[in-house]
């Protein structure tokens, strides 16, 4: 009876499991609509429009009494955007590990990112303060979210399944964003009001993430309570996630080979993440192509990107994750300078770019977040995962900072494009030293056979 007890209480825990891990799929379903959808199809040209009604594509719009010109505005708005987020999502970690309440942070900053989709849709006419300060407030939204999400991973799924459920997460987000793009590009076959597209499209994704938010709210409940929360006290838990978090970064310390690879991913996920946030501002403002292509191209990518995800995670099975993210890289490196060459108005080589884009997209994004859930000490996930969302939640700060003043001082995206194969190059080196086995050791882990 024992024994029959003991196997009624595995199967549970395993169904429990499984149960959270469809929440986990469901909310990477529901929020990727905001990276696909608002961050690197619409709000790029949307804003630049926005600046362009109200200065002039010469002229300068005054940021903070600083002069900016249209199209470096979205760029700085998303480094302004990350540059709150360096603070903010350790600390949203700090208190998700203090807590326990991860299901309650991570849909409460989701719903707060949907809102201001949502609110986009008053954006309109030369108001691109309204629209920047919107977006802000829905970056800020998702990234926070975020930092739960990817920590998350740690709960539902063991070591050794990690890439595989990971690379599937990351899989099925593209398909859900494709699937309301595809709805976005059916759109715009007959909606010649390109302003209208966009704040109808932006609106919806706010809509679609608040509605499949409600998956994740009821398959996401038990997840476990931290271990080591220290006991209740009157000290409010922000500031105690304040104080969570500077313990945490003197202990980071202990761990310099979880530390370095943290470097190698801020440095090249910042170029993918820079890449993709202004592919279609790229698009759109240097090779002049229509909302069709530029729509049917990033819908492209969404599908594709599916069975990219998929192929590096089972690559990742046979040869261990870093080497295949170390082989993407050196995709990525030759993919942006293939960027450069592609010419104005030619719509086939930019489906060709894109297709290469997408096959490498999903899975080194998501073989990098498995990789970096092996290097954390148990019971501090979403607090490291703080620190390593700074550089993943739509693009850090550096890239488009360095692409805004590329294209601020030159006046081409082709040039502003070029500055980030620096990232790619920088990145691949340090990754390359990183004893990824030992760095796993070193945080108390147990490595897979293949890393």
């Amino acid at each position: 009876m024992n024994g029959d007890v003991a196997g009624e209480g595995v199967d549970a825990a395993a169904a429990l499991r499984l149960r959270q891990r469809r929440g986990w799929y469901f909310y990477g379903w529901a929020s990727h609509v905001f990276p696909t959808i608002v961050v690197t199809v619409f709000m790029g040209r949307y804003l630049t429009s926005l600046a362009e009604n109200a200065v002039g594509k010469t002229g300068r719009v005054s940021v903070f009494g600083i002069p900016v010109a249209p199209g470096s505005l979205f760029a700085y708005t998303v480094s302004f955007a990350t540059v709150l987020l360096l603070v903010a999502m350790p600390v949203v970690g700090a208190v998700a590990d203090r807590t326990g309440a991860k299901r309650e942070i991570l849909l409460g900053f989701g719903w707060l990112g949907a809102a201001s989709c949502v609110a986009m849709f008053a954006v309109r006419g030369a108001n691109w303060q309204l629209g920047a300060a919107l977006f802000v407030l829905a970056f800020v939204g998702y990234s926070c979210a975020t930092v739960v999400n990817y920590a998350l991973l740690i709960e539902v799924a063991d070591a050794a399944e990690r890439d595989r459920v990971s690379s599937m997460g990351w899989a099925l987000a593209y398909v859900g964003g494709g699937l309301l793009l595809a709805a976005d590009f059916a759109l715009s076959l007959f909606l010649r009001d390109k302003a209208l597209l966009a704040r109808i499209s932006l609106c919806s994704a706010g809509v679609w993430w608040a509605l499949f938010n409600i998956k994740p709210w009821q398959l996401l409940r038990g997840l476990p309570k931290p271990a080591h929360a220290p006991a209740a006290s009157a000290e409010p838990v922000l500031l105690a996630g304040f104080r969570q978090l500077r313990r945490t970064i003197a202990e980071l310390r202990r761990y310099p080979h979880s530390l370095a690879f943290l470097v190698a991913f801020l440095v090249y996920n910042d170029g993918i993440q820079t890449v993709t946030t202004l592919a279609a501002q790229y698009g759109d403002k240097e090779l002049r192509l229509n909302d069709t292509v530029l729509l049917s191209a990033i819908l492209i990518v969404q599908f594709v990107a599916f069975g990219g995800a998929i192929w590096l995670g089972r690559l990742a099975e046979r040869f261990g994750a870093k080497p295949v993210v170390l082989g993407s890289l050196v995709v990525w490196l030759l993919l942006v300078l293939a960027a450069y060459f592609v010419q104005a108005g030619a719509a086939w080589q930019f489906y060709l770019l894109a297709i290469a884009i997408a096959v490498v997209l999903g899975g080194s994004q998501a073989l990098s977040r498995s990789m970096f859930s092996r290097l954390i000490p148990r019971g501090y996930e979403a607090e490291y995962f703080g620190f390593y969302e700074i550089s993943d939640s739509g693009t850090s700060w550096l890239g488009p900072l360095i692409f805004g003043l590329a294209y601020q001082f030159s006046g081409s995206y082709r040039s502003a494009l070029v500055s980030l194969v620096a990232f790619f190059v920088l990145g691949f080196v340090l990754l390359l030293r990183v004893p990824l086995r030992a760095a796993i050791e070193q945080a108390g882990n147990v490595a897979p056979e293949r890393v």
